[in-house]
Order: C-alpha cells, then structure tokens, then sequence
C-alpha cells in the first residue's frame, strides 16, 4: 500500500506539470527503462549490463484503432535500440547509475511528390543518462527511488529525420522514479515488484520540446525453477503502462504525437550466480494515439548484467 500510494503521489505530480498529460511522439522509448528485474539494487556492490531492445513500427494508428497507411507520410521506423551501463551501491542506502545509448534507425516517408517512398538510415549515439539512488528507507532496500538526468548527447540534427524522430531529443530532462520488491509467499517462491519512472525537460530548444513521459511497471516473478549449482530460472509476467504528453514548438508536430499505452510483457531470467541473461516481449493491449502514428505490434528485449 505504501508504494501505490507513493506511485499515485509522483503520478499526480506529472499531471501537475503538464495538465494536458494523454498525449507524445514516436517510440516513447522511456518504458525501456521499467520492468527490468535485475536492475533493482538488492546489496552493496555494483553491476555492468548491455541491452537490446527493437521495435518496427509499420502500423499507422489513429485514436485507439488502426488506421489506414494513406493518412500518414510516414511508413516505417524501425529501430534498434543499444545501451550499456553500470551501477554501484556505495553502501545499503546511496547508489549511482550511467546508461550509454547508440540507436540504429531506419525511417520510411513519404516523399513530397506523394509516391515516392524514402528510405533514411542512421546510427548514432543517443541520451545519456546519470541517475542517482537512494535505497535507505527500508532495512532490506526493498524500496529504492532514483534521481539523475538524461542528457542532450544524442544526434538530433540528422537533416533527413524529423525532431521526433531525432535518435537525440537536443533537451535535457529531470528524471524522477520509484520501485519496490515485495513477497507474495512467504517461502520467497513468488514475488512481485513495481516500478514508476518520469521524464520532465527542463531545458529544450526553443522549436522543439518533447513531452513529459510516465512508465509504470508492475511484474510477478517464480523463483522455484532452481537447477544445478544454484542457477535459477524465472519466468516473468509484466504490465507495463507508458504515457507521454504532446510535444510543442514550431517543429513538433503537437497534433500527431503523444499517446496511452497498456502492454503486457512475458520474459524469463536466467540466473547464473553472478551473471544473468533476461529477455522479454511486449504485446499492447490497449493504445491510444493523437492524430496519425505509427506503432509496433510488438517489442523484444534481451539483456545481460555481470556483478561485481
């Protein structure tokens, strides 16, 4: 009860900040960053992990329906996305985390002669993320939040893509979050854990200033499945919720972006002592969407992470 009601506080703060919170632009790829099971410190020490996550957007969406491809210019993104990263726990209450990001993203629209479909390829490194953590407010660290910025490091000048389309916002946004692991049974066989992340720009271009964006993840998890040595293989069930507000500036498409997104996410994660490997899908079950966007009928992750 103590997290939802912290949730639903930092929630209605977000509105607060953006009282026109239902809307945001392509990917909203900040639901990346919940849901991650083996990123929640549990103990002094620290981590490295590589992850890869892909989407294809090639389906247009208006409103909570498909809609027909001739209503957007732009036909395809897909995108694959890259992150490294390492975290340490100074001590039980005080923590740190950088993410380094490098997207490859192929984007397909129409040309101004409305028939000829161009296709654009770019790579390049994207926001770079600084977050602090603060797990003292419970004896277990069972309650962690976290602090930091994501910072305009990322390409937003490729001429042949359009702002929110950008690998690179050009903002520098305030990132706020919250997660707590809790028990289901008391043999420790099933658990569960939440998570809320916020991504507020505090400082943007003056043409272009992407949405706020809210992630929520809630995930059950089975720790039975235990083979030789100890290692350990649970399978996962997550909801993920994802909301970003309409971009504004005269280069944002305000009309055309922002969206609502409830997704469920089946994974497993295999535990090897000191070393895991996770991997998960995502499935929309409810989307809503501004105007004309285009959408992925499904996401895939998979990651690592090393203590040490």
């Amino acid at each position: 009860m103590k997290f939802i009601t912290l949730t639903l506080i930092l929630a209605l703060q977000l509105i607060a900040l953006n009282p026109q919170l239902s809307e945001a632009c392509a990917c909203g790829c900040g639901i990346f960053d919940v849901g991650t099971n083996s990123m929640f410190a549990t103990g002094q020490g620290g981590m490295a992990f590589f992850e890869y996550n892909f989407l294809d957007q090639n389906q247009n969406h208006s409103r909570s329906n498909t809609a027909p491809s001739g209503d957007n210019n732009d036909r395809e993104i897909k995108t694959s996305f890259m992150k490294a990263g390492a975290q340490y726990m100074f001590n039980r209450a005080w923590g740190a985390q950088i993410e380094v990001p490098y997207w490859s993203r192929n984007f397909k629209t129409l040309d101004s002669d409305g028939v000829t479909i161009d296709s654009f390829d770019h790579a390049a490194l994207g926001d770079i993320q600084l977050n602090g953590i603060y797990t003292g407010a419970s004896d277990d660290m069972s309650t962690g939040f976290t602090f930091g910025l994501k910072l305009p490091t990322g390409d937003s000048t490729y001429a042949n893509f359009d702002p929110d389309t950008e690998i690179g916002s050009g903002s520098t946004s305030l990132l706020l979050g919250i997660y707590h692991l809790g028990k289901i049974t008391d043999d420790n066989l099933w658990n569960w854990f939440g998570q809320l992340n916020i991504q507020q720009p505090i400082i943007s271009k003056p043409n272009y200033i992407p949405g706020n964006e809210m992630d929520l993840a809630y995930g059950v998890y089975y720790n039975g499945w235990t083979f030789k040595n100890g290692k350990k293989l649970a399978p996962i069930i997550e909801l993920l919720a994802s909301v970003r507000s309409a971009d504004e500036g005269v280069q944002a498409d305000s009309a055309d972006s922002g969206f609502r997104r409830i997704l469920v996410s089946p994974g497993l994660e295999l535990d090897l002592s000191h070393f895991k490997v996770y991997a998960d899908v995502a499935v929309p079950l409810y989307q809503y969407f501004n105007g004309n966007q285009l959408a992925a009928p499904i996401g895939y992750k998979l990651g690592t992470m090393i203590a040490f």
